[in-house]
This record gives structure tokens, sequence and C-alpha cells, in this order.
């Protein structure tokens, strides 16, 4: 199952175990069950603390296997081959269950520690989603460090009778004791203040306590990270404050133009930015998201769980996400057959027919994606030709089971209140309108920058939202700069979000040396 470098890499991972690991499996007579039972062996002979237990739970989900501490009774639980973005889900989960120590801070060990109810967790996965690993680790963290907390990770391909029972049409889809809990990204820090009120105050009282920064980054994408290691390097006090870290990278596949990296995938290029930062001291706040920015003594900003920050100098890199095509039906069938990521969700589609909205680089690259999985894929393109890569285009139309539609405006998305059944779309050359029989549909028109927040401050906006900056990355509001795909940088490329990182971070040192506001570092 595992190749000879994979084994010895991890021979030398596991010699962090220190105390007993059982992978009991759960086993039928499918493939996916003879790959299960052979990954367990193949990890059992790499550490004598590790060992297999086979034909455990005649109840149990099968092909599965539970990650068991016999030192502390704590069980982590995989349903299905955890291959893929995954395997990395297991490895942590084989480290911590055998003594290991997770990445926790004091207050995060002391809620999960003191939850004394029983907490059985279900998170339904696809192999290829580059956000559920993020949310699986973070279950199986509370789990691997509290005994009355479960967590199960589910391949929704696999079980696809599950999927179905539950209308499960999104990925990841966590259920806490049989109900649904969250849906999409969410990360420790969330789930944490979800299952701890408390939590939310102790954390702005901390954040409220911090003294000012000299320079805040605000967002955690390429453009961020660009701006907090430049920043740092100067010797400035550095924070980073975002809803999450990668930004919208992390939902990113395939990277085969970041130059000097011949091919990347995005939770691996964020999983390098983030370390990157934190080699400097910088202070990264995630889970938050800024609600407003005002200047009085100092730059003041505020949080939407009602902290407050203060800085002598703020880098703005909050990003893009992606346009709603903004039709009857889109809102009412978010996560029930309307999706914006077709690695993530696709494998839910298998042996279905989906649209895709978008005759672009994305929505080809994803009709291409999705059309190894589903039964038939429709492109829907509003202009009067596909405006993609010549390259994707000639790869789609090889491809029999995609068909592309030009000069199609989609009107409507249908569905019989609980998932999507239809697209109705107007053929703009001859006027007449068209029904397509579809189980989902995934938008892919682009951007939207994240500047809401920012109306009615004194940072100027262009007509498309996008933040009107300078050649140094300089703002219309002194001390504040910005970078990324929130402002008017023509191109939305992650090279150039990293430059004009580093130019907006150089842009406010240069104001701080310049200022009154200016720290003893920077002088």
């Amino acid at each position: 199952m595992l190749d000879a470098q994979i084994k010895s890499q991890l021979e030398e991972h596991f010699k962090q175990i220190t105390s007993p690991v059982e992978l009991k499996v759960a086993l039928d007579s499918s493939n996916k069950s003879n790959e299960l039972n052979s990954l367990a062996h193949d990890l059992a002979s790499l550490n004598a603390y590790i060992s297999v237990v086979e034909n455990y739970d005649m109840n149990a989900r099968r092909p599965s296997m539970v990650v068991s501490s016999t030192k502390n009774n704590t069980e982590l639980s995989f349903a299905g081959v955890p291959m893929g973005h995954e395997f990395t889900s297991l490895i942590l989960a084989l480290l911590h269950s055998g003594g290991h120590p997770s990445k926790l801070n004091d207050d995060e060990l002391e809620i999960i520690q003191s939850i004394n109810k029983t907490l059985n967790f279900e998170v339904y996965v696809s192999l290829s989603c580059q956000t559920c690993p993020q949310v699986v680790q973070a279950l199986n963290v509370l789990a691997a460090n509290n005994p009355n907390i479960k967590s199960t990770m589910i391949d929704g391909a696999l079980f696809q009778q599950e999927v179905a029972e539950r209308e499960i049409m999104a990925v990841p889809s966590v259920y806490l004791n049989g109900e649904l809990f969250s849906q999409g990204a969410v990360g420790l820090s969330d789930i944490l203040k979800k299952l701890d009120a408390n939590s939310i105050q102790r954390e702005v009282d901390k954040l409220n306590d911090k003294a000012p920064f000299d320079v805040l980054v605000i967002g955690g994408g390429p453009a961020g990270a660009s701006s907090a290691v430049y920043a740092a390097r100067k010797g400035l006090n550095t924070g980073v404050v975002a809803e999450r870290f990668g930004g919208q990278v992390a939902d990113t596949m395939s990277i085969e133009n970041f130059i000097s990296v011949k091919e990347t995938e995005g939770p691996k290029l964020v999983a390098q930015l983030e370390q990157h930062v934190k080699e400097y001291d910088v202070d990264i706040m995630t889970s938050n998201k800024v609600a407003s920015i005002a200047r009085n003594e100092y730059l003041d900003i505020e949080l939407e769980n009602g902290a407050k920050l203060k800085a002598k100098s703020i880098v703005i890199s909050t990003g893009a996400r992606w346009r709603n095509v903004n039709v009857p039906g889109e809102s009412e069938y978010k996560g029930r057959g309307v999706a914006y990521c077709p690695h993530c969700d696709g494998p839910l589609f298998k042996g279905k027919p989906v649209a895709v909205i978008g005759g672009g680089n994305s929505g080809i690259e994803a009709a291409i994606d999705l059309a190894n999985t589903v039964e038939h894929v429709t492109v829907l393109e509003f202009a009067n030709e596909v405006k993609a890569d010549q390259v994707l285009i000639d790869k789609a139309k090889s491809i029999s089971n995609i068909v592309i539609h030009t000069n199609a405006q989609t009107t409507e998305i249908t569905g019989d209140e609980k998932k999507v059944t239809g697209l109705k779309y107007v053929d703009r050359s001859s006027g007449q309108e068209q029904l397509l029989s579809i189980a989902g549909v995934f938008v892919q028109i682009g951007l939207v920058p994240n500047s809401e927040w920012l109306q009615g401050s004194d940072v100027d906006l262009n007509q498309f939202g996008e933040i009107e900056i300078d050649s140094k990355g300089s703002t219309s509001m002194q001390g504040v700069f910005a970078a990324g795909d929130v402002t008017t940088t023509p191109f939305k490329q992650i090279v150039i979000a990293m430059g004009s990182g580093a130019t907006a971070s150089l842009g406010a040192f240069e104001y701080l040396i310049r200022s009154d506001n200016s720290s003893s570092k920077a002088a």
C-alpha cells in the first residue's frame, strides 16, 4: 500500500510515538477493505507501539479504522481509506494518540479537557477536498485530548447511501450527536466557540489587552503572509488578523504558475506560508473578522466579536471570494446542489449530470475536473465565446461528456425544496428559454473583493469595490496600505499578491520611520 520512500519518512516521524496505539479495522470483502487492511498493517510495521486489531465491531461502517490510545482511552475513526488529502489527518491521529502533543495553547487545552459530556462528531469529506483536512484534524485534536469526544471522518464518495439519506451535497459537513453542526471550512477556535460560549468573551478580553501594533496585517492569504514576513524582518511589532490562514489559496487544487515551483497544491502552499510567518515573532489571530476601521490616536480596528485592536499602520489584504450568479434559487440551494468548489464537492455528484456557470479558466478547469466523476457537464458562458486559455478549451472539447454553450444567460436554479433538480437559461442568440435537468450547479464566474466592511470609511474604493492604491500600496487613509486581490492591482495571481504584499509592507515601514508615530525599533 505504501511505497518504500513514504515508509522511510513515516518511520522517522513515528519515533515520536511513545505509547501504544491500536488500529482497529472493520472490514468486508471489498477492494477498499483490502486497501485499508494493507494500510493498517503497513503502518504497524513501522513502529512497535502500533498494533492492528482485525474484525473489530460488527456494527461499524465497513471499511473503517479506529485509531485508539489504550493509555488515554481515546478514539479517532476513519470510515473509508484515508488517503489523498486525508493521509496527513491519519498520520497526525497516530502521532497524537501515541503521545506526541498537539499544537494547542493552554486556553484551548483547558476548554477541551473540561468537556464532560459525550460528543460524537461525524465529518463527511471527499478525499479531493482541500478544506476538509483542516476540519478533520481540528475534530481529531478534540478527540485525542478528551475520551468523552469521538470523531469520525467519513468518505462521502464511498458511503453514498449515508450521503443520500442525510441529503449531504457539500463537504465538509459536520454532524454532532446526529444533528448538523457546521458546513464548510471551520477551524478549532470556531468549534470551541460553538461548544463553549464563554470562550468568545475570553477571546475578546485577550484581544482587547494587546498593545498597539506597529503593523497590523488584515488577511492571511499570500499578500498578508508576505506583508507579515517583510514587516517582522524590519523588527516591527507585527500582527495578522484573519478569518483563516491561507485565504482563497487554501481552496485551490493545482498551482502550476508559481515561479520556481513547478507544481504544488493550495493547502501545501498555505502550510508553507504559515510556517514561514511563524518563523518570526508575528502575533497570528485567526478566526476573527474585521468589522470597521477608524483613525483616532491610533488606527482602530473593531472585530465582529466586539474586540478592538490598535495599530500605527495597517496593511489590508482581505482578498476576494467567488462571485454569486444572483439568480432565483442560488441562495436557497447553497450547499444543497449549488457549489463553488468542484474539487471539494464534485465527488458527491458521482454519476449525476451537473452544470458549470462560467467559461473562463476556472469554469473550464472545473468542467474538466468534474468530467472524470459526474455523468455529464454542461458549461454555460454568457458571452459569445469562451474566455479560457486555448489549451483548456481544446482539452474540454476533447472530452465526450462536456458540452459548452455560449450566449447562455442563467435565469434560475430550480429544485424540489430539498435539492437542486434543474437550471433555466436563455439562449441570447434566439431568445429561447432552455431547461437543464441536473443535480448540481458549480458557479465559476470570477471574484468579488472582500471590502464591504470599508464602506463609509476613509479608504477609497473603485466602482468594483477594489481598494485604490498607489505604487507603494498606500490608500487614501493615512497609514493604511493594501495589497493583493482586494486592490486595484490588475492581475489576480498568487505571485503578484505576494509581491504587492511586500510592497505594501515596505510602504508601511517607510511611513512609520517618517511619522511621529514610528516605533523605536523602526527608527
